[in-house]
């Protein structure tokens, strides 16, 4: 490992400050269709989870780094306000699906056109910030044998 340099730090800040940024307009867009942030997250990671069923609670948690009995929570409030809906598993009764609903859903694609945008106004950041950790890497590499 290399000695870390002026360079790293900056790239390190740059990343970070980017980041958060972008946290925290995500942050105000949710809050402005009436969700809170932790509500947003789970309806991206209900829509956004692979497969042909609903995700369940377990899933949820592992997506959102939740223990399962904050990931219950989360749900119990969103059902609350209308945003999600539980499910029974068609093969396997002991497992319970989380769904959105037409508003969840409603809300939801309020929110996701400008957040891909945002990511993709992004991504050259990002991408600056790697090519010139990639760069330094490959100045500070010994030479091949």
């Amino acid at each position: 490992m290399h000695e870390l340099t002026r360079s790293d730090f900056e790239n390190l800040l740059a990343f970070r400050t980017s980041l958060r940024r972008f946290l925290h307009w995500s942050q105000t867009q949710a809050r402005s269709v009436g969700l809170t942030p932790a509500q947003h997250q789970l309806l991206v990671a209900i829509k956004g989870h692979r497969g042909g069923q609903d995700p369940t609670v377990g899933d949820l948690a592992g997506y959102l780094l939740l223990r399962h009995h904050s990931a219950v929570e989360l749900v119990d409030r969103a059902a609350a306000a209308g945003l999600v809906e539980r499910r029974g598993d068609a093969e396997d009764g002991r497992l319970t699906r989380v769904g959105l609903t037409a508003d969840g859903e409603a809300r939801l694609g309020k929110l996701a056109p400008a957040h891909l945008d945002e990511l993709r106004n992004l991504a050259p950041v990002l991408d600056q910030l790697v090519t010139g950790w990639a760069a330094h890497d490959r100045q500070q590499a010994p030479p091949d044998l």
